[in-house]
């Protein structure tokens, strides 16, 4: 009798190519870029060149990439492990920001670090991944029982709500499209899914009206007043009332025209960009400050690079987010267990949804809501925590499955 020599397989550590060429892409953008819109006013500051925005970012930068090597060491199943620690943790720094938090601009969103502050909305997304992915990689019987679906709802539902009190509704709403995302792909059954979405559009639904349709005083839907001006001036709809004295409707228009300007200069830069853009540094919407300084390096970075490199410049923005998205995708389905694959679908999902939301805003096809540009917005934790999302990926792909 012969006997067969053992098959040994043989596990591949490869690099992810195409996911981190777009990446090192969309960060030399960035930085090209948040230096285009901020470089001018640092050094008019007198800043030294240690504290140029830039160069934070450049920092965020390398320390993200230093967190995904010490990231890619762990097989994720062992970090999952830690996942509901996370995730109560995330909770609990949500709860310190509303009690200790820092207000900036009529919102209190931070946690003041000494040297930095700290966006704890950031972060309690990378924990609900983990966190929901988790609960979710059980046998697909077990999640037809309603009481899992609560669950996995409210797991979304309590970030969500904390976040929205700060009040930051942007960063807040991501929690659901993800949620779903990573039911869907569960398994979760259907009719769970479209109740809940049936749901929450008729909760929309009934929020716009009563924005726009009820008289003062009658608002059945709490909201903060930028939030309704916001979607005020999303629809074109006057802030007066009916009923409004003519010094009323003076009033009204002139504050309308200051909380739609934000909007309507970043509408100037990207339509003023044409085919091939002004030049990098040459824009003068930025440069020039009509497009605020305060919201071009973060909120309105796309508009930024619409302008100085016109639509060839954002269609090679919007390429390399598709390679991204579309590299998260095939590691999700190359993923070797369930766990893998929710989480991967959890991390495209996320991005996908900064992205077309940020840069919906900047084109008006959504209301404004401060939500950053992955990779191209300057700030440090959302730099961060985009980075280690990338860095699950890779993760996933190195431990994929073989064929």
């Amino acid at each position: 009798m012969t006997w067969a020599a053992p098959l040994n397989i043989r596990r591949e550590r490869t690099v992810e190519w195409p996911l981190w060429l777009a990446v090192v892409g969309l960060m030399l953008i960035g930085s090209a870029f948040i230096f285009s819109a901020t470089g001018t006013a640092d050094s008019a500051s007198g800043l030294p060149w240690w504290r140029f925005r830039v160069v934070n970012q450049i920092v965020a930068y390398m320390l993200g990439l230093g967190v995904v090597g010490a990231l890619c060491l762990i097989d994720y199943a062992r970090l999952t492990r830690w996942s509901l620690v996370a995730y109560w943790i995330s909770i609990a720094l949500l709860l310190a920001v509303a009690l200790f938090g820092v207000s900036r601009l009529g919102a209190k969103r931070w946690l003041d670090l000494g040297p930095m502050q700290f966006q704890p909305s950031e972060l309690a997304k990378l924990a609900f991944l983990f966190a929901l992915a988790n609960f979710l990689a059980r046998p697909p019987v077990e999640l037809n029982s309603p009481a899992l679906f609560a669950k996995a709802l409210g797991m979304a539902l309590l970030p969500f709500l904390l976040i929205l009190k700060q009040p930051d509704l942007g960063s807040a709403l991501v929690f659901l499209p993800v949620a779903l995302v990573m039911m869907f792909v569960a398994g979760v059954p259907r009719r769970f899914l479209f109740r809940f979405v049936g749901a929450a559009g008729f909760l929309g639904v009934l929020l716009l009206v009563d924005v726009m349709f009820a008289p003062p005083g009658w608002r059945f839907v709490k909201l903060e007043e930028y939030q309704k001006h916001r979607l005020l001036v999303y629809f074109g709809l006057d802030f007066a009332p009916k009923n409004a004295s003519s010094s009323e409707r003076l009033a009204a228009r002139a504050e309308q025209e200051k909380k739609s300007y934000n909007v309507k200069q970043s509408l100037i830069s990207v339509g003023s960009g044409g085919l091939t853009g002004k030049g990098w540094r040459e824009g003068t919407q930025s440069a020039l400050g009509y497009l605020p300084r305060a919201v071009a390096h973060n909120d309105f970075i796309f508009s930024v690079i619409a302008e100085e490199l016109g639509f060839l410049g954002s269609l090679t923005v919007l390429t390399l987010y598709a390679v991204m998205l579309f590299s998260g995708i095939k590691i999700a389905a190359q993923a070797r267990d369930r766990l893998g694959r929710l989480l991967a679908a959890g991390v495209v999902s996320l991005l996908f949804t900064h992205i077309f939301v940020n840069i919906g805003m900047n084109i008006r096809m959504v209301p404004v809501t401060g939500i950053p540009l992955p990779l191209l917005s300057a700030g440090g934790t959302s730099v961060l925590c985009s980075l280690i999302a990338l860095g699950i990926l890779q993760n996933i792909h190195l431990h994929r499955r073989h064929y």
